[in-house]
């Protein structure tokens, strides 16, 4: 009863977020190879913010281990996250959810004008406050280089992506329902390698879900080990 009430409450202060307040994200993505194994990790640190900074949307934990099978441009990634969402505003209220996902990554070049990858990720959750939940996602992630040194040392860069989410179950609990479709995220930024194995990313996405959109700064850090 307390949970479906702390929901309730949830599902209101949702309702009353500020949609033309403009969020940050402050993000920091890595992966590690173990030599010439094909085996390796990956992660992210995500410090989500409603407004650009202070009041907390989530904090993302996620890592997973790696196997790229032979020659393939193909990485497969098995993994688990943990996410602590605030309440919008003053509340410090916050909710959590525990999640496992399996992952494909294939790679796609388009000489020297683009690179491309795609991503498919199929996500089990766990959500307070609701039943176990699923869902797929797509995304398209798009780079191109604009001073001839791709993404690498020196390397100036546009950086973009699209990514939609399905849920796979409706029902969450307690007579409760959500969409088949779960939200859309369009991004582009600006990238600058600082060597081969660091980049800086700063840009814009724009989340679009059923009850409406907001816009998101971006900074990001990707690194490889």
């Amino acid at each position: 009863m307390l949970a479906a009430f702390a929901l309730l409450s949830s599902d209101i202060r949702a309702q009353e977020v500020d949609n033309d307040q403009t969020g940050a994200w402050y993000m920091a993505f890595w992966t590690a190879g173990l030599g010439e194994s094909p085996w390796g990790f990956q992660g992210d640190v995500q410090y989500r913010n409603w407004d650009l900074g202070g009041d907390l949307e989530q904090l993302l934990l996620r890592a997973g281990l790696t196997y790229t099978p032979g020659d393939l441009p193909l990485l497969l990634t098995l993994g688990g996250a943990h996410i602590t969402s605030g309440a919008f505003g003053d509340s410090d209220e916050t909710s959590a959810e525990r999640r496992v996902y399996q992952e494909g990554l294939l790679r796609q070049g388009l000489g020297s004008f683009a690179s491309f990858r795609h991503r498919y990720r199929f996500e089990q959750r766990w959500v307070d406050g609701q039943d176990f939940r699923t869902r797929f996602r797509y995304a398209l992630f798009v780079d191109i280089p604009l001073n001839g040194r791709g993404t690498g040392d020196e390397a100036i860069y546009l950086a973009l992506y699209d990514e939609v989410f399905i849920n796979g179950e409706l029902s969450i609990g307690d007579n409760r329902t959500v969409q088949r479709f779960d939200r859309n995220r369009l991004y582009g930024a600006l990238g600058y390698g600082l060597s081969d194995r660091l980049k800086l990313q700063g840009g814009y996405m724009l989340q679009t879900l059923t009850n409406g959109s907001k816009g998101q700064v971006q900074v990001s850090v990707h690194t490889a080990f």
